[in-house]
């Protein structure tokens, strides 16, 4: 069976396309992943959640204080963590999981997301004002 020319060339683009395909689907998990590694706290255990937020809150609440932010963030921290569990970190642990990257460590992941956004949800407000609370004793402790 004799190929000609059109063949060889149309294979070659069969070819190419499927490479083109696989290196988008590679482009994409590597987008997730570096997505992950900014919020991978949210898809760990409680303790680890709680240690990250705590500092990122105290790091904005500083800031807000010496006057580097324009905005409260202990006015909209609860409800915002809400949000952003429900329109990031769980579409994103959700992706991961379709990726496979991580094999069934993927359902970890997005099943600390959730525990961690309805622990959020029980715990939340209060751990805001103990946020404050903390940051406050820390201030007079400095003389401040």
């Amino acid at each position: 069976m004799a190929f000609s020319k059109d063949d060889s060339s149309s294979s070659s683009d069969i070819r190419d396309q499927e490479q083109e395909h696989e290196d988008r689907k590679a482009t994409i998990v590597i987008e997730h992943l570096i997505q992950a590694s900014d919020v991978s706290h949210t898809m760990q255990h409680w303790h680890i959640y709680q240690e990250w937020n705590e500092r990122f809150f105290m790091e904005c609440y500083r800031a807000y204080k010496e006057g580097r932010a324009g905005s409260d963030p202990s006015e909209n921290w609860y409800k915002g963590e809400i949000g952003f569990f429900d329109f990031y970190v769980i579409p994103l642990a959700r992706k991961l999981e379709s990726c496979g990257v991580f094999g069934v460590s993927s359902d970890e992941y997005l099943n600390y997301a959730k525990a961690n956004r309805e622990e959020w949800v029980r715990e939340g407000e209060a751990m805001v004002q103990h946020y404050i609370a903390k940051y406050n004793r820390e201030q007079n402790a400095r003389g401040q």
